[in-house]
C-alpha cells in the first residue's frame, strides 16, 4: 500500500466511463434512461452513453456487435451516492424495478440494491451518520 502512495500520478483524468457489455442491450437502455432516469448524451444503434453527472458517465454496449463478452451481471457493482435515498428507492419502485428495503449499514450508510436487466447490481446510498 506504502508502494501506491509513492507512486506519481495520471495527468488530469477530465470523465470516467464504465462500459456494460450487455446480451439484453434494448431492456438495459430502457433501463437506465427510463427507470434510472439517465440522460442520454450519445445514442448509436449498439452503443448508447449515458451522463452520471459532468464527470461519470455509463455506457451500454450490444456484446453482438462487440469482440467483448457480457460479464452476465457478475463481479460488478455500480454505486451511487445520491442525497435523497427514500424519493430513489421510491421511483424505482414504481417504475417496477423491484429494489430491496432501504438497510443501514455499519460503516455509516444507508443503501438498497437493484439489478438491471443484465444482472448487474446497482447500490444506491446515502451517508446515515452512523457507524458502529
Amino acid at each position: 500500500m506504502n508502494d501506491l502512495k509513492r507512486s506519481p500520478r495520471l495527468p488530469e483524468i477530465k470523465t470516467a466511463n464504465t462500459i456494460l457489455y450487455c446480451d439484453r442491450f434494448h431492456e438495459t437502455v430502457r433501463f437506465y434512461r427510463d427507470a434510472i432516469g439517465f440522460p442520454v448524451i450519445l445514442s448509436k444503434s449498439w452503443f448508447v452513453e449515458f451522463a452520471i453527472n459532468p464527470f461519470a458517465r455509463l455506457s451500454v454496449a450490444d456484446r453482438t456487435r462487440t469482440t467483448m463478452e457480457s460479464s452476465g451481471g457478475k463481479g460488478l457493482t455500480l454505486t451511487f451516492q445520491m442525497d435523497s435515498l427514500p424519493t430513489v428507492h421510491l421511483r424505482l419502485s414504481s417504475q417496477g424495478c423491484s429494489p430491496t428495503a432501504i438497510v443501514d449499514h455499519p460503516w455509516g450508510a444507508r443503501l438498497f440494491h437493484v439489478r438491471d436487466p443484465e444482472g448487474h447490481r446497482l447500490e444506491f446510498w446515502s451517508p446515515s451518520g452512523k457507524t458502529s
